[in-house]
């Protein structure tokens, strides 16, 4: 995941007629929270809450890099802490809500574990399957059909990535000029006699 991630400025559609509740923010809010821990462990920040009526079932966040794991997305992560709970695979009468629009692979796992209803946040444009890219919800010839509703707090979870990544930049300009004035340093005082061989 890179800055490709972080969504654009301008205003995106709305992909569903249902009304954004309280109960959506407030959902949306704890997976904000879960956005926080990836952040907090150096990952891209999503974060993803599995919903039950009003039960919250599992979280998960974005942890691909530390697992070096290519699937081990926030969605992924909360659908199988969902499962294990619920001691099953499927997940009917459940929803998601996740910070970041879901990808390809997050949609088509979704479909398999029977999610009634997605909510995200921010739209991804690079690789959003919810109508951003492909919107893959929408193919009737699937057998099964997630409700999708987007842009819950999308200006708080949009800050979030933004915020991640200006702060990745910039560190890794002060590592470059860091590592540029050493090597101007060793070149001033030539080599240095208790190192040279």
């Amino acid at each position: 995941m890179d800055d490709a991630l972080v969504p654009p400025a301008a205003p995106e559609p709305e992909l569903s007629a249902e009304p954004l509740s309280e109960r959506d923010r407030h959902f949306m809010r704890l997976a904000q929270a879960a956005a926080e821990e990836a952040r907090a462990a150096g990952e891209v920040p999503v974060g993803a809450v599995l919903v039950r009526g009003d039960e919250v079932i599992a979280k998960g966040f974005n942890h691909p890099i530390g697992t070096h794991d290519p699937s081990a997305h926030a969605e992924m992560a909360a659908l199988r802490a969902g499962a294990l709970a619920l001691g099953n695979y499927r997940l009917p009468g459940c929803e998601l809500y996740v910070t970041l629009e879901p990808c390809l692979m997050c949609a088509g796992a979704i479909m398999h574990a029977r999610i009634a209803r997605v909510v995200f946040g921010a739209h991804d444009p690079k690789t959003g399957a919810c109508g951003s890219v492909v919107d893959a919800f929408a193919n009737a010839q699937l057998n099964h059909h997630t409700s999708v509703a987007g842009g819950v707090l999308a200006d708080e979870c949009s800050a979030a990535l933004r915020a991640f990544f200006a702060e990745r930049r910039r560190a890794s300009r002060e590592a470059r000029q860091a590592q540029l004035a050493g090597a101007q340093t060793a070149d001033k005082h030539g080599p240095n006699p208790d190192t040279a061989g």
